[in-house]
Formats: structure tokens, C-alpha cells, sequence
């Protein structure tokens, strides 16, 4: 399998880039969409990456309108909504589907690596959340009801971990 590093993705303004970049930080993957009745739920994302940051922790945010068509925008506007709105600072990612046959390839190993539910791999809805330790292994899967402060100790963990 390849390495979570390895991945290539794109950023919300276009630029390929490779996980690379986070080598070593505690990650939280989250799909969002920004007209989700979770959606509120980006506040809470960035006041972990606000009290976290510094300690090597990230958010990383992958837009995904797979379900109910709740991230309609283009990347542009995505951006606009979410700094606007919440303020979000962590890093955006350009729109990928999640589930299905043009899964984005990232989301195929998360699943892969952390089942959910009775060991189904599908993502059921927008917001949920992959948290990878320092080595890039999948150490938890939370469902889209999981607000983001009740990660917060799991975060800590994955963080004294080293």
C-alpha cells in the first residue's frame, strides 16, 4: 500500500501537492460541505487546529458533494464560504468524491485502512473524520454526529504518541 505521504492532492486553489507536506504532524482528514446541517461543524474543526497547530497538528478539509448535493460550489466559492463564514485557516482541498469508482484515491486507502460500521468502507455522509497519527497510520474513524471537541483527547494521544 502506498504510503499516506505519497498521496498526490489538489489544493482548493488548483496546486498538486503531496502529503508529503505533513510528514510527521497528527492529521484529521475530513470531507465537509458547506450546506450540510454539520456544517457548523467547521468552527469546531478550526478551533482544534487553533489550539493543536502548534503542538503538530492539522485539519485538512476535502470538500465532497456526493451527498445531497450539499457542496454545489466551485472550489473559489468553497474558499470564500469558509473563510468568510468560520474563519476556517486549516488547509482546503479541491472537491473529490469519497465514495464509488472515482473515489479519490486518498479516501479509498482512509477507508481501507479504518472500516466503519460493521466494516463497511463507504462513507455514509459529509464530515466524517480519518484521524492519522505522526506515522500516517489511520488511528480513528468518527462519524459525521462526531463533534469535532469530542476528538479532541484522541488528538492528544495520537500527539504524546510522538
Amino acid at each position: 500500500m502506498t504510503d499516506i505521504y505519497d498521496r498526490t492532492v489538489r489544493t482548493i486553489d488548483g496546486r498538486a501537492v503531496t502529503l508529503a507536506d505533513w510528514r510527521g504532524q497528527v492529521l484529521l482528514i475530513v470531507n465537509t460541505a458547506s450546506k450540510c446541517g454539520f456544517t457548523p461543524q467547521y468552527e469546531g474543526l478550526e478551533k482544534l487546529q487553533k489550539s493543536y497547530a502548534d503542538k503538530g497538528f492539522s485539519v485538512l478539509g476535502f470538500p465532497c458533494n456526493q451527498f445531497g448535493a450539499q457542496e454545489p460550489g466551485d472550489e473559489a466559492e468553497i474558499a470564500n464560504f469558509c473563510k468568510l463564514t468560520y474563519d476556517v485557516d486549516f488547509p482546503m482541498f479541491a472537491k473529490v468524491d469519497v465514495n464509488g469508482d472515482k473515489a479519490d484515491p486518498l479516501f479509498k486507502q482512509l477507508k481501507s485502512a479504518a472500516p466503519g460500521l460493521l466494516g463497511s468502507e463507504a462513507i455514509k455522509w459529509n464530515f466524517t473524520k480519518f484521524l492519522v497519527d505522526r506515522s500516517g497510520k489511520v488511528v480513528g474513524r468518527f462519524a459525521p454526529t462526531t463533534k469535532p471537541e469530542a476528538i479532541a483527547a484522541d488528538i492528544e494521544k495520537a500527539l504524546r504518541q510522538g
